[in-house]
């Protein structure tokens, strides 16, 4: 966090980032300016007092200058060691203010990605429609209206409701809204229809020749593709991948969506790795081989791999869906898919085996036919 004298000028001359960024007054301990990822600039104040952190906004930079901010930042100060109640303003208790909050709060809560996709949904779909409105005047109305408009776009409604559900809640930690008012909980969500999409034994021996045709040209996608199919891995578990996670005969992921997790390999899946080469700390690097590739590399790759297999349908993840398939079918218990899965709990691994009625009708199709034929 930057420390530095602020004055006028050098508050004016800080730029807005992709994420909000703080900078200490290097005059008055406790006292600063934070720069928001819309431009924004805010004065606050930050201490301890008996054991709690305390944050409040002193005001907007574009509303007082330095000194003014500094004096009046001062006697908050002051006010807070002589425990004397302080009156939230009402930059303190604006939604995105709150919003901020919130996301403070949640940065070690959080994992980055996450952290990173739920900044998108406030900026996307949250900001837009509660920016500048006072935190306590949001009714349930207000948000029944604002999930009804994004009826068009379910997934991303379903995803930005949880989002605003931890701001109104932080709400009413900090005091700015009642306990219980939050006017999120009890909505319903979007009822969308659950996509799993399993591969044919047709359609992996097409896949499996169309990646034969791709060894010489595409080496790296082919083998992610493979290891995906092999392992029942993420998209994000293999392409992050270093060498040293490979050791063993399996896979030591430091993270992953449910924690760190073991992910043991087949002769099938070490052959792919042996056939990698060893050019960089990254088992999947980029060009320059200082980082790994990005999803956006071999979701590329794989449309034209799809294509080609005709099956143009199938998404990345339903080779992991595939892998779990493949599993139930040999017999494989609810609790050791889950283990290969890397679940966190028995539910998530239980919607695979509705389609073992599936299996189940299709074995006494081929029962009853051999039987009547004798």
């Amino acid at each position: 966090m930057a420390s530095a004298t602020l004055t006028d000028a050098r508050v004016r001359a800080l730029n807005p980032r992709k994420s909000a960024r703080d900078f200490r007054d290097g005059k008055l301990k406790g006292f600063g300016v934070r720069v928001l990822p819309s431009g924004g600039k805010s004065y606050f104040i930050h201490c301890q007092h008996e054991g709690t952190r305390i944050w409040k906004i002193v005001g907007d930079a574009a509303a007082m200058n330095a000194n003014e901010a500094r004096s009046r930042a001062a006697a908050m100060l002051a006010a807070i060691r002589q425990e004397a109640p302080l009156p939230a303003s009402p930059e303190e208790t604006v939604f995105e203010a709150v919003a901020e909050a919130a996301f403070r709060r949640h940065e070690r809560v959080w994992k980055p990605r996450t952290f990173k996709v739920n900044r998108s949904y406030l900026r996307s779909q949250i900001l837009p429609r509660f920016a500048d409105r006072q935190i306590a005047d949001i009714t349930r109305q207000d948000i029944v209206n604002w999930f009804a408009s994004l009826r068009a776009t379910p997934v991303a409604a379903d995803r930005s409701m949880p989002v605003l559900s931890v701001i109104m809640r932080e709400a009413e930690r900090l005091g700015f809204r009642e306990e219980g008012t939050n006017p999120c909980l009890g909505i319903r969500r979007y009822r969308r229809k659950g996509r799993e999409r399993f591969l044919a034994d047709t359609e992996i021996r097409s896949l499996g020749a169309c990646l034969r045709t791709r060894e010489g040209d595409q080496p790296l996608a082919v083998a992610a593709v493979r290891l995906l199919l092999l392992t029942g891995s993420r998209t994000s578990e293999i392409l992050t991948l270093r060498w040293t996670d490979v050791r063993e005969g399996a896979l030591f992921l430091r993270d992953s969506k449910t924690g760190p997790r073991t992910i043991w390999l087949s002769h099938a899946a070490l052959a792919v790795f042996d056939g990698i080469d060893r050019t960089s700390p990254w088992v999947f690097p980029t060009r320059k081989g200082d980082k790994p590739h990005c999803g956006g590399w071999l979701a590329a790759a794989w449309h034209g791999i799809r294509a080609e297999a005709g099956i143009g349908d199938v998404r990345l993840h339903d080779l992991r869906h595939t892998y779990a398939s493949a599993a139930l079918k040999s017999g494989e218990s609810v609790l050791a898919i889950g283990r290969l899965l890397g679940h966190r709990s028995a539910e998530t691994t239980l919607k695979y085996t509705h389609h073992a009625d599936s299996m189940a009708a299709e074995a006494a199709a081929k029962i009853g036919a051999i039987l009547a034929e004798g």
